[in-house]
């Protein structure tokens, strides 16, 4: 009896020790996941590439997976991490939100119901920040006592920019300790007016930008203000008549134009300025006198060169661009000498009529400005001319082309004049440049 009993009880507990056995080595199989750390690269100020391979995810689903960072050793999820879909396999994180200038340690790691498994660990260093990197604008809108210049930030330097503008002074290579603007911070392409400048003064502009690393310059340029007295006669606006009612119409380069009706027909109040056809094709800038003497193909430019004069005073064309039939907006043209003369005779003949097309004060004419009152609106300028050799006539005469031609090198043209009140007509060769005003069809 005691050996049977003694038998059985073997019997039981040897089949308990190898359940236990085998549990045992059932839970062993069941390990965190096995994952590797590849390299760090894209490395800059605020942010970093890594990645990992999950290589055996320990006989059980991945629940998380990629990088953890930390400027001690060994970082873990409780530190910076990432966090990317997928179960074994190779997967790549962006690090965000580093310090410049510091180093981390970097470890992969993938998650799942047993724990974390983290890979080996690589160290890298985040860039440190630079300087920006900004360009300066032209100088446009130049009066006596102000211009507009302004600025891009071609490269922030790794960090936010924390104010930009343009400084400026009367000596080179200008800084924050001379006269600056204020436009704010970040990345955005920025303009400044520049004020309290003096008259015919040379000026030195530079744009800045400002960062945790210092202030950088951009290009430096440089200008001359006006005088008071070329200022009046540049950018005083045109005076039109107070009394009357004026239309719109817009040229194929954006420009705006204010228009008039008198008597019959519909005329603009300005000088045409546009450089474009009215089918987007460019008109020629001839901008050498000597090439515009003999030129027969279309083309404009401004008085001296110089596009300041564009605002009141318009363009200069040849009578090539006025013969092209594209110069005016469409539904306008250059009128004929026959709707010259019937705008002269509507206001009275030639010797009354001067007077009532013109600008009524002398910003932009000089003195006398003989029986200006502007009565029609026309709102006349002496845009001046160019004739073979030089410009001319700027502020005294003004002169438009017809569309007529007289012969084969000459077309017709009014012509107003300060010292008198007439308007008339009169030929000019076909490669003088003259004003344009457009009638309506």
């Amino acid at each position: 009896m005691g050996m049977k009993y003694f038998t059985k009880f073997n019997i039981v507990y040897v089949a308990i020790l190898l359940v236990i056995v085998i549990f045992s080595c059932e839970k062993e199989e069941e390990s965190l996941p096995i994952v590797e750390t590849y390299g760090v690269w894209y490395i800059l100020q605020r942010t970093a590439k890594s990645g990992g391979n999950v290589i055996d995810d320990g006989g059980e689903s991945i629940l998380a997976r990629g990088v953890c960072w930390n400027t001690a050793s060994e970082p873990k999820i409780s530190n910076n991490h990432t966090t990317e879909s997928g179960d074994t396999g190779i997967f790549v994180s962006t690090l965000n939100g580093l310090m410049p200038a510091t180093l981390y340690y970097v470890r992969a790691y993938a998650t799942n119901k047993f724990g974390t498994g983290y890979g080996n660990e690589v160290t890298f260093e985040s860039c440190p920040v630079q300087i920006a990197i900004v360009s300066t604008d032209l100088i446009s809108s130049i009066t006596s006592t102000s211009a507009v210049s302004g600025g891009l930030i071609g490269y922030n330097g790794g960090d936010s920019i924390t104010s930009k503008g343009i400084c400026w002074s009367t000596s080179n290579d200008p800084t924050l300790e001379n006269s600056h603007s204020m436009n704010g911070t970040g990345n955005d392409h920025f303009v400044s007016q520049l004020n309290g400048l003096s008259g015919n003064t040379t000026y030195y502009v530079r744009a800045y930008a400002a960062n945790s690393a210092g202030t950088s310059y951009g290009n430096e340029l440089s200008f001359k203000t006006f005088s008071d007295s070329a200022a009046i006669v540049l950018f005083n606006p045109i005076l039109f008549n107070p009394i009357l009612t004026y239309g719109t119409i817009t040229d194929a380069d954006w420009n705006d134009y204010k228009t008039i009706q008198i008597g019959t027909q519909t005329w603009m109040a300005e000088n045409l300025k546009t450089t474009s056809f009215k089918n987007g094709a460019q008109i020629a800038n001839v901008s050498d006198n000597i090439v515009w003497a003999d030129y027969t193909l279309d083309a404009y430019c401004w008085f001296k060169n110089d596009i300041a004069y564009k605002t009141n005073y318009g363009a200069l064309y040849n009578w090539y661009a006025v013969n092209s039939g594209k110069l005016c907006p469409a539904g306008w043209h250059v009128p004929s000498s026959e709707e010259f003369e019937t705008l002269i005779t509507f206001l009275g003949g030639e010797s009354a009529a001067g007077g009532k097309l013109k600008e009524s004060n002398t910003d932009h004419w000089l003195p006398p400005n003989t029986g200006a009152d502007n009565e029609s609106g026309f709102s006349s300028l002496p845009g001046g001319s160019l004739p073979s050799g030089d410009f001319m006539s700027l502020r005294t005469a003004g002169y438009w082309w017809s569309s007529t031609e007289s012969n084969s090198s000459s077309a017709s043209f009014m012509v107003i004049q300060s010292n008198n009140g007439s308007a008339s007509l009169d030929t000019g060769v076909k490669t003088m440049g003259m004003s344009v005003r457009c009638i309506k069809d």
